[in-house]
């Protein structure tokens, strides 16, 4: 309990003070503290644990964050916490490294899967600071893991092809021409209404990330699939998508990622899910030329770098413009 009394001294003075005057101060603290006893007596809290995670998701459901970003933040806090076991607001520096090297052990997890719980947990004690619930977070001084940066590849011409052909019915074969033509994001899709579509433009209207409206379009192909099942459909609903069977209720998000995925599995095409169709896109649209600010918008995102994430330069293009520029 000394020793993280005086640590905790050290850290808070650490940005003021020069590496000299830092290790002085702590021997002169080890001095004057030997023979001293120092225990713990905890505050009465006037929060609990749970009242400040309820707070912070209340935070970021303000912001716009979607229910299942929420649910992931409020998991992955609960179980620091409760690992750790100690008052949020005593929580160190020591503490979370602790966790994250224990976490990563017991479960095998990747380096991305550990940076991951590291910003949720980044977010979450930067909040308690700028709220002044505590005075310096503790993940300040963890730094981002590195992680090696892995190629994913699109889905080729040929893969599209047998998952169309794998399509049983109309409504799972217009699923995969609306992700393959628009780019959409599954959460995008699953609320699509009819009412929002434009089919003489080949556009809709739909509701992205942070509850803010944007337009997708979609080809010739989409309109006429998509035409054609709501054609069969028996039901008076708003919803693009809808379950086969009564009362035909709309697809949710782990819907059409089930019907994805079980397409992939039929197709021989391994870990298929709605996000491929997107990178798909993305990648496509700037092998062909289309100026990466216009995949931007047609994507949706606000910041432009992450456009550039999804999009994987074709190789043999690569290869070609060596020869053609370089020799």
């Amino acid at each position: 309990m000394k020793e993280e009394l005086i640590q905790n001294v050290i850290d808070d003075m650490a940005e003021l003070m020069t590496d000299t005057l830092i290790e002085r101060l702590g021997k002169s603290l080890s001095k004057h503290l030997d023979g001293v006893d120092v225990t713990m007596k905890l505050p009465h809290p006037e929060m609990t644990n749970t009242d400040f995670v309820r707070l912070f998701i209340a935070a970021k459901r303000v912001e716009g964050c979607s229910e299942k970003s929420l649910a992931y933040y409020h998991s992955t806090i609960t179980k620091m916490y409760s690992s750790v076991e100690k008052w949020i607001k005593l929580i160190s520096t020591d503490d979370l490294r602790r966790y994250l090297a224990d976490y990563q052990e017991t479960n095998g997890s990747s380096k991305v899967t550990i940076d991951n719980i590291r910003r949720i947990l980044s977010s979450f004690f930067s909040w308690l600071e700028d709220e002044d619930y505590i005075s310096k977070s503790p993940v300040r001084r963890i730094h981002k893991v590195k992680t090696m940066k892995v190629v994913k590849e699109a889905l080729s011409d040929e893969e599209m092809e047998v998952l169309r052909d794998t399509a049983d019915n109309l409504r799972d074969l217009t699923i995969i021409e609306m992700l393959a033509s628009t780019g959409i994001r599954v959460g995008e899709l699953a609320r699509m209404n009819i009412s929002d579509v434009n089919f003489e433009e080949r556009s809709s209207i739909v509701l992205g990330k942070g509850n803010s409206q944007r337009e997708i379009y979609f080809d010739a192909r989409t309109k006429l699939h998509l035409m054609q099942y709501l054609g069969t459909r028996k039901d008076n609903g708003d919803a693009v998508f809808v379950s086969k069977y009564q009362p035909n209720s709309r697809l949710t998000i782990n819907a059409i990622e089930s019907i994805v995925k079980e397409l992939g599995i039929n197709a021989k095409i391994n870990k298929l899910h709605p996000h491929k169709f997107r990178r798909t896109l993305a990648t496509r649209a700037i092998d062909k030329g289309m100026p990466v600010e216009q995949v931007q918008r047609l994507l949706g995102h606000v910041r432009i770098d992450t456009t550039m994430q999804y999009a994987l330069v074709n190789q043999t293009n690569v290869k070609n413009a060596h020869r053609k520029y370089i020799g």
